[in-house]
């Protein structure tokens, strides 16, 4: 019998990389309107660099930008782009298709949902509170929760203990098989692959069910609970 649902938060829940990808052109953009002499287009190419080698929550990306760029730190350009980014972030911090109405049929139908997710507690918290899904869970794990990041089973042990719960009752949502399919499945958590968010181009996900559509988990709950 399945109770509960954990749920990874970027590219599961929300579309994570669009929202990051139109931040950062806003950035440059600003930048470059601010006097910024760059070609946008690299500029683009290296602040994504930057951020897969630097960490996606990184606050100090543009400032290593500008580093890089032009061997200090400009607080008019520091500044220009600071808040071209948080505007164009907080335009595109959208839920993927289907995210309300599925979170509010499995809340209907009797089951906990928590979210374990590798990012920091305070951006976390930020991102679930803006698109009002701080209602639906009843436990969120962060990094600064947890101390390890997936596939460490840390988060997933945690939230079993939290919730109460067997590794059986439960199922694990997330678009990184490498970190979430297996950090669940070191302690036997059911996993599903949310297709939909991938961003790797995944070929085989190593899940026990893959989805194209959210919506798609009710029907797997509603078959393993014979409903």
């Amino acid at each position: 019998m399945i109770k509960a649902l954990i749920f990874d938060l970027d590219n599961t829940l929300l579309d994570f990389m669009n929202m990051k990808q139109q931040a950062i052109t806003a950035a440059v953009d600003g930048m470059m309107e601010a006097g910024l002499n760059i070609d946008g287009r690299e500029a683009y190419d290296e602040i994504m660099s930057l951020y897969e080698s630097g960490g996606w929550e990184n606050q100090e990306i543009f400032n290593d930008f500008l580093r890089n760029k032009t061997g200090d730190v400009d607080y008019k350009l520091l500044a220009a782009g600071i808040v071209a980014y948080r505007r164009a972030r907080d335009a595109a911090l959208t839920l993927y298709p289907g995210v309300q109405k599925a979170l509010i049929t499995l809340s209907k139908m009797g089951l906990k949902l928590a979210i374990v997710s590798d990012a920091p507690r305070r951006e976390a918290w930020l991102r679930i509170c803006y698109l009002n899904l701080h209602h639906f869970f009843d436990l969120v794990l962060t990094f600064d929760d947890v101390g390890e990041r997936k596939p460490s089973p840390k988060g997933f042990e945690m939230a079993l203990s939290e919730l109460g719960f067997t590794s059986e009752q439960v199922l694990m949502v997330g678009d990184w098989p490498e970190r979430d399919m297996v950090g669940a499945h070191q302690i036997g958590i059911r996993t599903i692959f949310a297709k939909y968010g991938d961003t790797f181009g995944t070929v085989e996900s190593g899940a026990d069910w893959e989805v194209d559509d959210i919506f798609e988990i009710v029907s797997i709950v509603k078959s393993l609970n014979g409903a």
